[in-house]
């Protein structure tokens, strides 16, 4: 069996969210199915590190997709071009893009409608691009894989399609992310952080990540307490449309208690949210929340946002609080802050809870997704030519 992929956000140093997905599922299924030639499609050059097997083939199809115009060049001549050439039986596509000129089988990963209900989230001509074609990518798909039952059913309403076509495939939290002992903790605190205790907040620096919010409950929350040495930690890269954070961060009392580490390695953020008083994940939309069962992992406090997927993926191990409420976000610090939270009951669920959510299950299900498509798992290859498990070419 030859399948292609979507590897175009497989980006050494920027992996989050759907790269991180496409990563740790794709490094699992090259080493558990060597059976399987994998066709790897990017749209540069990649690293090295991203090759998995000797059953991986690397492409790479000009031009570079960043663009509107250059997704519909990528996804309506080059790659259906390959994908000819390639003899491909699958393409599976990490991102949602798929080519709508293909008899090949699909199975398009779509991880949430984001743009459909924050149209200014993204570019104009992005957002155009997106409400065109997504709704024709979902029903070309043979079959859609999404990452929690809120982006399912999401896609239901939203695109009517049939729920049957769609496979639940949730997010898997890195080993790397664990509790730590309390010396460590404490050695963090004092190298990273000055040696105060702090909230941090994972993700980009975006409008819908609802930073604002934050910013706006940290500083009434230091205007009540103004003796109390907490801060305010970001980990995550700068985005953009971000004046409205920008302008009230300037005008902040309390602005030299709020840091801003910019991205970091997994290894990096993994001890900064194992050493956090709690983390704080306050989006307004999200397709699964990684950063929420991260830092489950961890053994830390997580304070979310109600509704969207954070709340089905938390299973009652977050403290949650209506996303524009900055009074119910204060509240929530405050607790933390003081120590009145229940903590003990949340984290002992959160690290069970944890335990659920692991790549190895990741890997399983897309797997599942793939052979639900009606792809026969009968295929190897024998010196560069194809035939079937029984030995006939």
């Amino acid at each position: 069996m030859r399948i292609a992929v979507n590897t175009r956000l497989l980006q050494k140093g920027k992996l989050e969210g759907i790269g991180r997905f496409t990563d740790e599922t794709l490094k699992r299924m090259v080493i558990n199915h060597p059976q399987v030639e994998f066709i790897f499609c990017f749209d540069r050059g990649f690293d090295a590190s991203f090759i998995y097997g000797d059953n991986v083939k690397p492409i790479v199809i000009w031009p570079q997709a960043r663009h509107p115009f250059l997704y519909y060049i990528w996804f309506k001549w080059c790659l259906p071009f390959v994908l000819k050439r390639e003899k491909i039986d699958l393409l599976l596509s990490m991102d949602g893009f798929l080519p709508l000129d293909t008899n090949v089988k699909t199975l398009s990963v779509i991880h949430d409608l984001a743009f459909e209900h924050f149209p200014n989230a993204v570019p104009w001509l992005t957002q155009k691009y997106y409400k065109y074609f997504f709704p024709r990518f979902a029903k070309k798909a043979s079959r859609i894989a999404t990452v929690s039952s809120f982006t399912k059913n999401d896609l239901i309403k939203t695109y009517q399609i049939n729920p049957q076509k769609i496979d639940v495939v949730f997010n898997g939290v890195s080993s790397v992310f664990k509790p730590m002992k309390e010396e460590e903790k404490l050695e963090i605190v004092k190298n990273e952080i000055g040696g105060k205790p702090y909230f941090i907040c994972l993700g980009s620096i975006h409008p819908r990540k609802n930073i604002i919010t934050l910013l706006k409950a940290f500083e009434k929350f230091k205007i009540r307490n103004p003796q109390d040495a907490h801060q305010l930690l970001f980990v995550g890269r700068m985005g953009w449309q971000n004046n409205e954070v920008e302008n009230y961060f300037k005008e902040m009392t309390f602005k030299d208690d709020v840091l801003f580490k910019g991205f970091l390695k997994d290894e990096q953020i993994a001890k900064l949210l194992a050493s956090a008083k709690a983390s704080v994940y306050p989006s307004l939309f999200e397709g699964f929340g990684l950063p929420v069962i991260e830092s489950m992992a961890c053994g830390t406090p997580v304070i979310t946002s109600r509704g969207t997927s954070m709340e089905e993926i938390a299973k009652g191990a977050a403290f949650l609080f209506d996303a524009k409420n900055v009074d119910e976000l204060t509240k929530h610090l405050e607790n933390q802050a003081s120590g009145n939270g229940p903590d003990h009951e949340k984290i002992v669920l959160g690290l069970a809870i944890a335990e659920e959510y692991n790549w190895d299950k990741t890997a399983g299900l897309l797997w599942e997704s793939i052979l639900n498509v009606g792809i026969k798992d009968d295929w190897c290859l024998v010196g560069g030519e194809r035939c079937s498990v029984n030995g006939n070419r």
